[in-house]
């Protein structure tokens, strides 16, 4: 039995609320099982003609899947390491929280994924934050995250 395709997965995960199909294509479009990810020819064909990106932090916008594969063949460092903490959502809606690691360090990042019928993503809103000490004075009621 040939395994489902990311977009299959994606599909699935929309009509039936399921997270496990869900982090599954997840996984497998960022490469974590074996390392090799989805190339910017392979993410282009799961998003939508209407695809739209955004990062709040930084105030930037990309509109079209064109303009999004074209940024990714340009991006100088793949991240050297990708995590992938837990995988929220129903329906068209659904939340992936991670870590990243560009070689300085980790970075943890949210990214809200909108998602047709088709299994084709509309929307992403990713949000990137650098990891950073707690302060001391919190220490009596907080607990360290794995």
């Amino acid at each position: 039995m040939a395994q489902p395709t990311v977009q299959e997965l994606f599909r699935q995960a929309v009509a039936h609320d399921d997270a496990v199909a869900m982090r599954e294509g997840l996984e497998r479009m960022l490469g974590i099982a074996d390392g090799s990810g989805l190339s910017p020819d392979e993410e282009y064909e799961l998003r939508s003609a209407e695809f739209v990106m955004e990062m709040p932090q930084s105030g930037e916008r990309i509109r079209g899947r064109d303009a999004m594969r074209s940024m990714q063949q340009a991006f100088p460092t793949p991240p050297q390491a990708v995590r992938v903490r837990r995988v929220v959502g129903a329906g068209r809606s659904w939340v992936l929280e991670g870590e990243l690691d560009y070689g300085q360090g980790p970075w943890c990042v949210v990214v809200v994924f909108e998602v047709d019928d088709d299994g084709l993503v509309e929307r992403e809103t990713r949000y990137y934050t650098e990891k950073s000490d707690p302060p001391d004075w919190r220490s009596a009621w907080v607990e360290p995250i794995g």
